[in-house]
């Protein structure tokens, strides 16, 4: 999700989408592709995520959520304010460098809106590009803290991994020593800098054991965090790989020996937990069945097999914050007017009531705990508690620029 922290592992009904027009990255003319001006012309919205690359599942989910909103936002029609939205699909493969790249090719054809950001690393280098060229940037699933408050043109769709941390902040108990155990990466270092801002006071010590991206071979790793004796084990961890980590640490007695918490992430990958899945403490972002409302519906009723999953409320609001802003911009889709409607929205989503907060624009939303029942393909997971959006909620962060 990121996991919760971790960052995480066609698609929607066609009825859904016929009203949407969908190009291709590249065509078109830098004036046929420009959002404002012409009153009729239309909306366009570009999307950079991972298409393909590591995080290629969740950004699936992430554009399919994504259609999904768009279409549940504009009442079917595609449209706002009687002009067509249309959106062009752009390949990050995970690699910042191509994100920026994908995102200059769009800000030059004239583009004003940009979202997507699987990653953290591609958001935190897309976030700037948006500020230095005026346009409206809602991140996605990537889940770094710091991308909340780092300037006036960037929200967010997805969490954050402060909320993930004061989501697993029950299960610490009366324990006073915790153990970060996450990947040396982005997503990796903002997850223990969460867990030390959350949990690193009132006398708790926070540790971590940063592993190598490219590790396999877990047993080293499990033995160290076994060692330490934690009371409490916070893993961070995202990627295929997964099946063999969970395997060593619980083959290294850690599951048994303590309280592991980590977070929920997409259905695909709850096998790879094995035997020890029902021991963990899970804090989740999103599961089929953690909410009931109509916005969820409409998701169920979109995605294949009308099963939803972790990150596709993620797409599902930032289309819904994207038509919102659209319909603010007026007929010059102004950026400024789109950045004041966004701050201190409050909307009706998958998850729950969001609110943009319009300090800093962190997303307050509620988060979930959930426990995994079964095994092989019949796991499932039944939602423990839901945590508020006021219990959640990142410190205000001050705006950087």
């Amino acid at each position: 999700m990121s996991g919760p922290a971790t960052s995480r592992r066609a698609f929607l009904a066609g009825g859904l989408l016929t009203a949407v027009a969908v190009v291709a990255a590249g065509c078109g003319s830098p004036q046929d592709a420009a959002t404002g001006g012409d009153a009729s012309s239309p909306l366009n919205v570009g999307i950079v995520y991972s298409q393909s690359g590591p995080l290629a599942s969740y950004g699936r989910q992430y554009a399919d959520g994504f259609k999904a909103g768009l279409a549940y936002a504009t009442g079917g029609t595609g449209k706002v304010g009687g002009r067509d939205v249309t959106v062009t699909y752009a390949d990050d493969a995970g690699d910042p460098v191509k994100a920026v790249s994908a995102a200059k090719d769009l800000i030059g054809k004239g583009y004003r809106v940009l979202a997507g950001s699987t990653s953290s690393g591609v958001a935190l280098q897309v976030a700037p590009l948006a500020a230095t060229n005026k346009v409206l940037f809602v991140s996605g699933p990537a889940a770094a803290d710091d991308l909340t408050g780092l300037n006036r043109y960037t929200f967010r769709s997805g969490r954050q991994s402060f909320q993930d941390v004061r989501t697993a902040q029950a299960y610490l108990g009366d324990g006073r020593k915790v153990l970060v155990f996450a990947p040396d990466s982005a997503f990796g270092k903002s997850n223990v800098a969460a867990v030390k801002a959350v949990l690193g006071q009132d006398g708790v010590t926070v540790s971590d054991i940063a592993v190598p991206a490219t590790a396999t071979d877990f047993t080293p790793f499990a033995g160290q965090v076994k060692a330490a004796k934690p009371d409490l084990v916070f893993v961070a961890w995202a990627g295929s790989t997964a099946s063999a980590m969970w395997q060593a640490l619980d083959q290294q007695g850690v599951l048994s020996s303590t309280t592991v918490v980590t977070g929920l992430d997409i259905h695909a990958t709850w096998p790879a937990f094995g035997a020890g899945g029902a021991k963990l403490n899970l804090l989740a972002h999103y599961f089929d069945g953690a909410t009931d409302n109509p916005a969820q519906k409409a998701l169920a009723q979109a995605v294949p097999g009308g099963r939803t999953d972790l990150f596709h409320p993620d797409g599902f609001a930032a289309a819904q914050m994207i038509v919102h802003a659209l319909e603010a911009g007026g007929a010059d889709t102004s950026v400024d007017k789109m950045i004041t409607a966004l701050e201190g929205y409050s909307f009706e989503s998958v998850k729950g009531t969001l609110t943009v907060r319009a300090e800093d624009h962190a997303l307050l939303q509620p988060m979930f705990q959930a426990k995994l029942s079964g095994t092989g393909d019949a796991v499932d997971a039944a939602p423990v508690a839901t945590v508020g959006a006021t219990d959640t909620a990142p410190p205000a962060a001050a705006m950087k620029g």
